[in-house]
């Protein structure tokens, strides 16, 4: 598998949302951009049009083929849950009119992907993040949980291409 393609890791969060775009060509990832939309204040439906117009402009900017987004997982809360569903949903609204394919991945799953275990820390997540994209320095949490969501789905995509196009790799989880 040599083909290129972008991928845009989002890292959904109500007050802070991750986002990393990384490209691949094969085996080989490039590092293309990073960052948090901060939304700490204002009231929730003010933090939701933040997180959806900072993700819509990302994808218009730079127009990936892929989203690759971290699922809801159960928070401390039923109300912290329900909160980064919101703001899990307002990500995804935005690039809808991207016509992109999305896929989800769990905490869990990402952590695997990259680290090696599904319960690694965000310490250990970042590590691996600068180690495989070749960065000069670590970028921030929610920066670096995008971008391996970005990193695990083309884990996954090229596992796929390598189990033949019959594969469901979801059967195989």
């Amino acid at each position: 598998m040599t083909d290129r393609i972008r991928i845009l890791g989002i890292d959904p969060g109500s007050r802070f949302t991750g986002f990393g775009v990384v490209d691949f060509a094969g085996d080989t990832a490039a590092y293309v951009a990073s960052g948090t939309i901060k939304s700490p204040t204002g009231t929730f439906p003010e933090r939701l049009r933040k997180i959806f117009e900072s993700v819509g402009e990302i994808v218009a900017e730079y127009r990936p083929a892929v989203v690759s987004i971290e699922s809801v997982f159960m928070a401390r809360n039923a109300g912290s849950a329900l909160k980064l569903g919101q703001a899990r949903s307002a990500a995804l609204c935005a690039t809808f009119s991207a016509d992109v394919d999305v896929f989800e991945y769990s905490p869990r799953e990402i952590k695997l992907a990259v680290v090696g275990t599904g319960a690694a820390t965000k310490e250990q997540v970042q590590h691996m993040i600068v180690s495989l994209l070749n960065l000069d320095g670590a970028p921030a949490a929610d920066a670096s949980d995008a971008l391996a969501a970005a990193i695990c789905h083309a884990h996954q995509r090229r596992l796929q291409s390598s189990l033949g196009d019959g594969a469901n790799i979801a059967s195989l989880r």
